[in-house]
């Protein structure tokens, strides 16, 4: 844990910097993966399930030409971190007001989709009362994996990599259409995700 709090607190202030986070995912330097909506798509078409029981594709229905914010988290989690950043994203829909669900979605994932079931995310939501245009995701233990580390919520150090309870308390944002991302800590104030959002448009 106190790997990762020292690892925040350097992002925490390099992301106040969004020349240093701005970046574009290219497509052709990873291969076409099976499932994929197109010869040019980053993310495979991974089925998921939300919280509300549909079944979705995850580049397809979720991502494509879409500005997103996305993070990963535990329900178990221990030293509180997730139930925070739930917290704080909260805030930053409210920030956002009706955009999210027209032009801006959230997505939330589970990184123990044994454990979190759709009923289980569910209830979670529910403990937040979120709003329209936020959708949380489990789905089968590959998928996620894969996904986790296309989206870069991962450590270099394989130990700390394959602990669960290692997850960073990041938030990817992006914008497909224009190919533009930025990752940033979950518990930057509300304000400042907003804009970083903003930024993205």
């Amino acid at each position: 844990m106190n790997m990762r709090r020292k690892m925040l607190g350097g992002l925490g202030a390099a992301a106040l910097t969004p020349p240093l986070l701005m970046h574009t995912l290219d497509p052709k330097a990873v291969p076409v993966l099976p499932g994929a909506s197109d010869q040019t798509a980053y993310f495979p078409n991974s089925i998921f399930t939300t919280h509300e029981g549909r079944k979705v594709r995850f580049y397809d229905d979720l991502v494509k030409d879409r500005i997103v914010i996305i993070n990963m988290l535990l329900i178990t989690c221990r030293d509180g971190i997730c139930p925070l950043m739930t917290a704080n994203l909260r805030a930053v829909q409210k920030a956002l007001g009706n955009r999210v669900g027209k032009d801006i979605f959230m997505y939330s994932m589970t990184i123990n989709p044994e454990y979190d079931t759709d009923f289980m995310l569910k209830s979670y939501a529910e403990t937040f009362d979120v709003g329209k245009g936020w959708s949380f995701l489990t789905g089968p233990k590959s998928d996620t994996e894969l996904i986790r580390r296309k989206l870069g919520f991962f450590s270099l150090d394989p130990a700390i990599d394959k602990d669960p309870l290692q997850h960073t308390g990041m938030v990817r944002i992006g914008n497909d259409k224009l190919n533009r991302w930025c990752m940033m800590p979950g518990m930057l104030s509300a304000r400042q995700i907003a804009y970083a959002v903003a930024n993205l448009s």
